[in-house]
């Protein structure tokens, strides 16, 4: 005979728990303070089955008799531990199999990304594939660009880098054209491709090179922006018969800072450049400046101020220390080339492992006239020009923190009223590194810099 209470001391469960247990009869157990009622199921389509019921109360008055039990129907302790080992096993292999679920999404998740790095820095990860229809109306025919060019003709060719090869281009109508045509070798692809289209496409300023169409066919990638007869800024800085007076580099230093003002801050998108360096700052006619090469750039959310990639892209000298050493970038990695920009506009020669560490020095001891160019000390300009060194040395600090932003860089450029922050050390400085290697693949540098 199984009592109520050594059927509860075996399944080691309280009194008001219910639950349901396949036996072959229908019966009653009853205990002073509970029954246990079993009943039998009446369904056909069921298998019969046995519902348990235990009932908190006294003398067991909550249950209505159902008959008694007899020594046939006693409830083995080994079924009983057997369907509670069941249903904990089933629970235990539920969890296991979502667990390993989970773990397994999160691998393809994670090695998606690992193998595709440039769609991960990439702005069509932002604006999707079909963002390329809207530029469609700019597309032009391959047969265009190749009789505008003389089918590139070298007489036609206007510079050439790792990149490939930009080609001055006069259309059926008359205009002169730019036509760079990327080489297979190049390390900028397909992505950064129609990153630059998309996104160039979308932005309209004075101070940005303009699009005026695009082409792919095959493995030619073509793109065509409005003509710049005066080439590119480092033509004319690192140029030993320099033309540029202070006051037309002046004009071309704000330039460049509105330029970035409105991709930082003015546009419907948040851009960051990666990539500014003279080479990348284009001068017309009127020698106003265009920055261009948006083919590495990141577009940032409204409320993202930094971000961080294993995919490090840009030139040496100009990426700022927290981007070339680990991958973070912001709208202060942009303010950082400017700054370098700046000073080399001024001084006239081109960026070195310590170059801005010869330019800090030259500040403490109070000797910064030493660092401008001697054509520009011609000029009667000296109190303006060595603000804007000390704006250049203000953009240039290690911590990316203590760099203004460029609408603050803007303001200081159009006002000599503004008191100037002291500057701090700049990055790169002879007393923090003793070593710096540098390799180049088609123009984009890579360095390692050994602490000292």
């Amino acid at each position: 005979m199984v009592t109520l209470s050594s059927l509860i001391a075996t399944l080691d469960l309280p009194l008001s728990f219910i639950g349901e247990l396949k036996l072959n009869g229908d019966a009653q157990l009853a205990d002073r303070d509970a029954q246990l009622v079993i009943r039998r199921s009446q369904h056909a389509f069921i298998n019969p089955a046995i519902t348990i019921i235990l009932c908190m109360g006294s003398g067991g008055h909550g249950v209505p008799p159902l008959g008694s039990l007899d020594g046939k129907d006693e409830i083995s302790p080994a079924i009983i531990i057997a369907i509670v080992v069941t249903f904990a096993a089933s629970v235990l292999i539920v969890i296991l199999a979502y667990c390993l679920l989970r773990r397994r999404a999160k691998k393809k998740s994670k090695a998606i990304n690992e193998e595709s790095p440039k769609q991960s820095d990439g702005l069509l990860n932002y604006h999707a594939a079909n963002e390329i229809t809207t530029v469609e109306s700019l597309q032009f025919d391959f047969g265009t660009n190749e009789a505008a060019t003389n089918k590139f003709s070298d007489d036609n060719k206007i510079s050439e880098g790792g990149f490939g090869k930009v080609y001055k281009g006069v259309l059926l109508e008359g205009k002169k054209v730019a036509v760079k045509r990327l080489s297979t070798k190049s390390l900028q692809g397909l992505e950064e491709f129609k990153n630059e289209v998309i996104l160039i496409a979308k932005l309209q300023h004075r101070n940005l090179v303009r699009l005026l169409g695009w082409e792919i066919e095959g493995e030619e990638m073509l793109l065509v922006y409005e003509f710049m007869p005066n080439k590119s800024l480092d033509s004319f800085i690192f140029d030993s018969e320099r033309l540029l007076d202070w006051k037309t580099s002046y004009t071309i230093i704000s330039g460049i800072a509105r330029g970035l003002q409105y991709l930082h801050e003015d546009s419907r998108l948040k851009i960051i450049h990666r990539d500014l360096k003279p080479s990348n700052v284009l001068l017309d006619h009127d020698m106003v400046a265009k920055i261009s090469d948006f083919g590495v750039a990141r577009i940032f959310s409204e409320n993202q101020n930094i971000a961080n990639t294993k995919r490090v892209v840009g030139t040496y000298g100009y990426k700022a220390p927290e981007y070339a050493m680990e991958g973070v970038f912001s709208v202060k990695s942009d303010v950082f080339s400017f700054g370098v920009i700046l000073l080399e506009i001024i001084s006239g020669k081109k960026k070195s492992g310590f170059y801005l560490a010869y330019a800090w020095r030259l500040w403490c001891e109070g000797k910064v006239l030493e660092f401008v160019d001697n054509s520009l000390m011609e000029s009667c300009w000296t109190s303006e020009i060595v603000r804007c060194i000390h704006i250049g040395l203000l953009c240039v600090q290690e911590n990316p923190q203590d760099r203004p932003t460029i609408s603050v860089v803007v303001v200081l450029l159009g006002s000599e009223s503004i008191v100037l922050p002291q500057p701090k050390h700049p990055a790169f400085s002879l007393d923090r590194f003793v070593q710096i290697d540098e390799f180049s693949v088609n123009e984009l540098s890579f360095s390692s810099i050994v602490p000292q």
